[in-house]
């Protein structure tokens, strides 16, 4: 294998519009689509439907809407989304990034505006996918996408405490995070000692499955759990029966929401907003399985699926859809093969919706309020947000901003404020770069063979070993380019046993970037791959530990040379 600079972009023709946006369902039955592959695919989307059905239920209601809407959106939304998206293993529905909007709009406009805000959110993700606007989501900084998922994640556990607790409000509970806690703790006094049980019982079993049964459903079998004994010992707890009347056996018949200028106007910014976070929710979903599997995603066909699927989602009633990053890991751990594993997902649940419909009349919302908590308790990134905070004080202020505004204010606001102290912190680093360390220029200039002394004479087995690969990072590595090296480190499925990445021409690079290597070498390390880091100055060293870049998962040495040595590989 030859060892590319990373600078340097392979002689490509340009992809025609039909490549471009050809479903990856259509990719996998060109490729051939035999038996097999279909019982993987249907193990892989039962496995998934069974950790959907409480999960969209649970959404829907806590986004101030119906259960059974969460379920329309994953049987529609998820169907079209596996159907003629961009992502193989892509698994689409409701979305708990989504009950903070969700829920303001239905609080200002009731539900006839959230399914035409829903239905405009799909038209603008079709424009933005035929433009090829896609690709822009990359450069959003890393602080930023944790930042305002950690605010989701506690706006999300905020609005399960009347649940958890059982608490009683006299009037609407409030939306504002500073209203809705004085509400809640003016409510002490009505706690209920039953819903409280059902809520823990629920956590405590999804927890403990997690731990010492982690291929169980704990989610299902700990709402069914609930529900049982809630059923048995005839708590007073509400249920779903109790609140909602229970959840049709049926899909409705799909009709165009209610329309006229003045409510299309009204619900324009709650589009954007499905729209933007839709968008960036859906491409960090397609990531991860392309982390998961060396795969790699057409970002515009992704967000055209997303539109279609969130255009079906509002004329069969359903709230917006995007894909899931939760399930889509769960899609890929199962072993899915392809995009048909997310269509029967969504078929075995309109299955579970024709046959059990009864049967969910009698989950307790304590029950569904434990999953949420689980939920919000894994979407915080706890451990990514603490990395940030101790890796340097910019990328800290960049989070901590995002976060803040986030919870306090408004999510568009948050990731707006935090993408552009991102763009002023980048410009900050760029000018200290090169007035601290003018040592290394920003472009490499043209040298003399004989600058560094002596040379050795070419060895062409280091750039023909199949074992060994060496690639070169020349320049800032920052956000926006993060994503484009992270592809062509994907190279690495490979699996050469030695890999060397050079530092020596980087001046510095942040969090974005040191995330983006540290997946990189986790990959390699699960892969058997040896890698290292050379020619790392302090400070790139310093980022790169901090997201921990470290060993086991990498060797550092000053030199290409030194790597090879270690190796066990002539140097040149």
């Amino acid at each position: 294998m030859t060892s590319p600079a990373l600078e340097q972009k392979p002689q490509e023709t340009s992809a025609s519009f039909a490549e471009i946006f050809t479903p990856k369902l259509v990719t996998i039955l060109r490729e051939g689509y035999r038996l097999g592959d279909l019982k993987a695919d249907a193990i892989a989307g039962l496995t998934v439907a069974i950790v959907a059905l409480p999960l969209s239920m649970a959404i829907a209601i806590a986004s101030g809407t119906t259960p059974d809407r969460g379920l329309y959106t994953a049987i529609i939304g998820g169907f079209l989304i596996s159907a003629l998206g961009g992502s193989r293993f892509q698994i689409g529905g409701p979305a708990g990034a989504f009950i903070v909007l969700v829920a303001a709009t239905v609080s200002r406009h009731g539900v006839d505006g959230l399914l035409l805000a829903t239905l405009m959110a799909g038209g603008i993700l079709l424009v933005l996918g035929f433009l090829r606007l896609g690709t822009y989501v990359k450069y959003i900084p890393y602080p930023v996408t944790v930042g305002f998922t950690a605010g989701i994640a506690v706006i999300i556990f905020a609005s399960q405490i009347k649940e958890l607790f059982g608490l009683t409000l006299p009037g609407k509970e409030p939306g504002e995070i500073i209203e809705k806690v004085e509400a809640l703790a003016a409510a002490s006094g009505t706690f209920s000692p039953a819903t409280a049980g059902i809520a823990l019982l629920t956590i405590a079993i999804i927890a403990g499955l997690k731990r010492f049964r982690p291929h169980w459903p704990g989610m299902l079998i700990a709402v069914a759990a609930a529900s049982i004994i809630n059923w048995l010992i005839d708590m007073p707890a509400d249920t779903i029966g109790s609140r909602f009347g229970g959840i049709p056996n049926s899909l409705p018949l799909p009709s165009l929401p209610v329309f006229t200028p003045e409510l299309a106007m009204a619900v324009l910014p709650d589009a954007v907003a499905f729209a933007l976070l839709g968008a960036i929710e859906s491409l960090l979903s397609a990531v991860v399985a392309d982390g998961m599997t060396g795969r790699r995603h057409r970002s515009n066909c992704e967000l055209v699926a997303q539109g279609f699927a969130n255009i079906g989602s509002a004329l069969f009633g359903g709230v917006c859809a995007t894909g899931t990053i939760a399930r889509t890991a769960t899609n890929v751990r199962a072993g899915a093969r392809g995009p048909v594993a997310g269509m029967l997902h969504s078929l075995f649940l309109l299955l579970f919706m024709l046959v059990a419909a009864p049967l969910a009349g009698y989950i307790p919302l304590a029950a569904l309020a434990g999953v949420l908590a689980i939920v919000a308790w894994n979407m915080a990134e706890r451990h990514a947000f603490l990395t940030l905070i101790r890796s340097s004080r910019g990328d800290a202020v960049v989070l901590l901003a995002t976060f803040l505004l986030t919870v306090f204010r408004d999510l568009t606001e948050g990731i707006l404020v935090g993408f552009g102290l991102g763009t002023l912190l980048f410009l900050h680093r760029m000018a200290q770069t090169i007035s601290v360390e003018s040592e290394t220029p920003m472009v490499t200039e043209d040298r003399a063979d004989n600058a560094n002394g002596g040379r050795t004479a070419y060895d062409v087995a280091l750039a023909t070993d199949p074992n060994l690969v060496i690639y070169r990072i020349s320049g800032a590595f920052f956000f926006g380019a993060a994503s484009t090296v992270g592809a062509v480190l994907d190279r690495i499925a490979d699996r050469p046993k030695s890999f060397v990445l050079d530092f020596s021409a980087v001046p510095f690079l942040d969090s974005t970037a040191a995330n983006t290597i540290e997946g990189a070498a986790r990959k390699a390390h699960r892969n058997g791959v040896k890698f290292f880091v050379t020619g790392a100055s302090g400070p790139v060293r310093h980022t790169l530990w901090a997201h921990g870049v470290q060993a086991p998962l990498v060797h550092y040495e000053k030199s290409i040379d030194d790597a090879l040595e270690a190796i066990g590989q002539p140097t040149a």
